[in-house]
């Protein structure tokens, strides 16, 4: 046996610190990366249910508008003219304002799923991100 030694490889499984600390970044870099996509993806969802549900609120008002001059039109023509005139008119404003009310409740209901603009799924998977990190930190 001489005094000579060789030096053992390294196995895969052993990193440096360095190695580990620089695997971890770019891990934590990925996963931020990922939670701002996912947080774009969900906030452009809210906005377009909020395009949605502002869209129907302003057929409502145009409906509603029109109901208003239909309403004007069968006082009109209850004044004016015999009795069956004004009825069909009467009918036709009160078919405009059942649609106007329909596309309102139609439009609030999407307002409302809308709102608050935070993206939920992404606020709860940043949270079980640090969850996780602290559990595998700990151990």
């Amino acid at each position: 046996m001489t005094g000579t030694t060789h030096p053992r490889p390294v196995h895969d499984e052993h990193h440096s610190v360095g190695e580990l600390v620089g695997q971890a970044t770019e891990q934590l870099s990925r996963l931020i990366r990922q939670e701002v996509a996912l947080a774009k993806e969900e906030l452009a969802a809210k906005g377009r249910r909020a395009g949605r549900g502002g869209g129907l609120l302003g057929a409502a008002g145009a409906f509603a508008y029109a109901g208003l001059l239909a309403a004007a039109g069968t006082a009109t023509a209850a004044l004016s003219l015999a009795l069956s005139v004004w009825a069909a008119a009467l009918i036709v404003t009160a078919v405009l304002l059942v649609i106007a009310a329909v596309l309102a409740a139609t439009g609030r209901a999407q307002l409302r799923r809308a709102a608050p603009p935070t993206p939920e799924e992404t606020l709860d998977s940043v949270r079980a991100d640090v969850e996780e990190i602290r559990e595998r930190a700990h151990r």
